[in-house]
């Protein structure tokens, strides 16, 4: 690391000429925030796609269907994580920049509360993912497509090997559908909020801009500390 003297940092002012630059950004900061609101809108009205192909996943409980993934809930988010060659670390330790977005993703009693699952999936086996997730200390589902074509169908197989990024499905019931994918920088920067925002439902709050049906409900009055769920907190926000 370089000698704090050469770092030029900005000029000092007063508290005044201070504030007023603080709301000058700040105007700049809201109109930031009311763009990627009109973004997550229309990213809620994107065309879906059916997957046809039945894929098996190796889970802890044994075989998975792309549906079981989503525990019972409507909507999933799925973590495509780098495990496999020639990903530094292999075959004890996942991507390290997978790793660091990993570690940033929240409880999921949050996502589970607006009827949302998140797992993580990668070419590794079973056992290399279950030895390296309890060293990591990561609470999330995370199967192993070894065996599948499914990166290779999603896009997620390269010339070089595995690649990551982010997909979201929705199902009907019977059938599931791909909604979003993103990756490089798209999965910088995730927590809860944003997550939910990549969602075909949203936040399921009233104020989002979203397609017609689907429950809504007030801002913040959903939102619990991740053990209270299901307890009556008294409207607590």
């Amino acid at each position: 690391m370089k000698n704090e003297s050469a770092i030029k940092f900005p000029k000092i002012v007063d508290q005044a000429e201070w504030q007023k630059a603080r709301d000058a950004l700040l105007v700049k900061e809201k109109a930031a925030t009311h763009a990627r609101d009109a973004l997550a809108a229309e990213r809620r009205r994107l065309p879906m796609v059916r997957v046809d192909k039945k894929y098996v996943f190796a889970g802890p409980k044994g075989k998975m269907s792309l549906l079981d993934l989503f525990e019972g809930r409507r909507q999933l988010i799925l973590y495509h994580f780098m495990f496999a060659p020639p990903v530094p670390g292999w075959p004890d330790a996942g991507c390290v920049g997978c790793s660091m977005v990993t570690d940033q993703f929240g409880h999921l009693a949050h996502f589970h509360a607006r009827d949302t699952s998140l797992c993580l999936v990668s070419l590794a086996p079973l056992k290399n993912i279950e030895k390296f997730k309890k060293r990591m200390g990561w609470p999330y589902p995370w199967y192993s497509s070894e065996g599948t074509e499914f990166n290779k169908d999603f896009g997620l197989t390269t010339d070089k090997g595995e690649n990551y990024g982010l997909s979201v499905f929705i199902h009907d019931g019977k059938d599931v559908y791909r909604t979003y994918h993103t990756n490089g920088r798209g999965v910088e920067g995730l927590n809860i909020w944003t997550f939910l925002d990549l969602m075909p439902l949203g936040r399921l709050e009233e104020w989002e801009d979203s397609p017609a049906g689907g429950p809504r409900t007030k801002p913040y009055v959903w939102w619990r500390r991740h053990d209270e769920y299901g307890k009556d907190v008294g409207g607590e926000h």
